[in-house]
């Protein structure tokens, strides 16, 4: 085998079975396919023996979340190159094998194409690092827009890519479509096992980027539904990595904070939690006037306002566990 694809399923069994069924359009000759479950219950064991028998299924026997899971099929992959691949996405004009042989022939040690979403329109595939993780300050409500202005205003680059265009090197890639040589993986490790969701992918990078250089190849093509398997898990119909506001926010914010500290340090730790903190007085203040002189074109609600509270207010246990540096796994589910 040459390559290996390591999709995880998380009670996403349809989403699974269409993501194989456009790998299986094309020649899958040296492509072994693994399908992680974490403890899905929708007998997806069953369907795959029945439509895709060659597929090879492992049980995690729990919610393990992305990285675990993916550190259980990266394990047992026999391809020289892994590629995690999201079962929330579809694979257009053999994109998958044309990155493989491009990535294959290259200096390079990771890449992924340019991810559109249903509508064929372009979504962020490729990132760049911005010291301390400031660029998780950009989501917060009213805040974030103040930043952004100010980040105009000195013209500091974008944190991402957001249509690639031929070949562009980038920071980190998104983990719907993250292609890597096992050398790489020896040379850096496997993913980091404390995430359980969300940014996992950009520490991970960040280990791999000194090992070599990553790039997205824009030319090329994968649909990515996004949201849909997390959305699962979450029991949250939101879109992206702006909602802060329920149990899936929750876990965005905890997980962007591990890979601050884990990445960058403390210092820039209390650094951007201190924004955090600062915006609730601020998101309260701005729906309030918001809702009282502009009633019809208001971007928040109080409800939202009182949920990215919430889930500050139980940042505080997680963030001890975090200072402590010992392992622990950082799930609110």
């Amino acid at each position: 085998m040459s390559l290996s694809i390591i999709i995880v399923n998380y009670k996403t069994a349809t989403l699974t079975l269409d993501c194989l069924s456009s790998i299986y359009k094309f020649d899958t000759g040296n492509i072994e396919l693994i399908v992680v479950d974490n403890n899905s219950d929708d007998s997806i064991e069953s369907m795959l023996h029945l439509k895709y028998p060659a597929v090879r299924f492992l049980q995690t026997g729990y919610n393990a979340g992305f990285a675990r899971a993916n550190n259980a099929g990266i394990r047992i992959a026999k391809g020289d190159v892994v590629l995690l691949l999201n079962s929330d996405t579809i694979n257009i004009d053999n994109a998958i094998n044309h990155c493989y042989e491009k990535l294959l022939n290259s200096p390079f040690i990771a890449a992924s194409v340019q991810l559109l979403n249903e509508d064929k329109t372009p979504q962020i595939s490729g990132n760049y690092a911005m010291k301390g993780g400031l660029n998780y300050l950009l989501p917060l409500p009213y805040t974030g827009v103040f930043l952004k202005w100010i980040a105009g205003v000195f013209k500091i680059k974008k944190p991402n890519v957001p249509d690639a265009k031929g070949l562009v090197e980038v920071d980190w890639i998104n983990g719907a479509f993250l292609m890597v040589k096992k050398e790489a993986i020896d040379a850096a490790g496997l993913l980091d096992e404390d995430f359980f969701l969300y940014a996992e992918e950009a520490e991970w990078c960040s280990r791999l980027k000194k090992v070599g250089g990553m790039f997205v190849y824009g030319d090329d093509h994968v649909i990515h539904l996004q949201g849909e398997s997390s959305g699962t898990a979450f029991n949250s119909d939101s879109k992206g990595y702006f909602n802060l506001f329920d149990k899936k926010g929750m876990q965005i914010m905890l997980s962007n904070f591990v890979r601050i500290k884990k990445q960058f340090g403390v210092g820039w730790l209390f650094f951007d939690l201190m924004f955090y903190y600062l915006t609730i007085p601020i998101f309260f203040i701005a729906v309030f006037f918001s809702s009282t002189l502009f009633p019809k074109t208001k971007k928040y609600t109080l409800k939202q306002a009182a949920g990215f509270c919430y889930n500050m207010f139980k940042m505080p246990k997680y963030i001890l566990h975090l200072l402590s540096g010992k392992p622990f796994f950082y799930k609110v589910l």
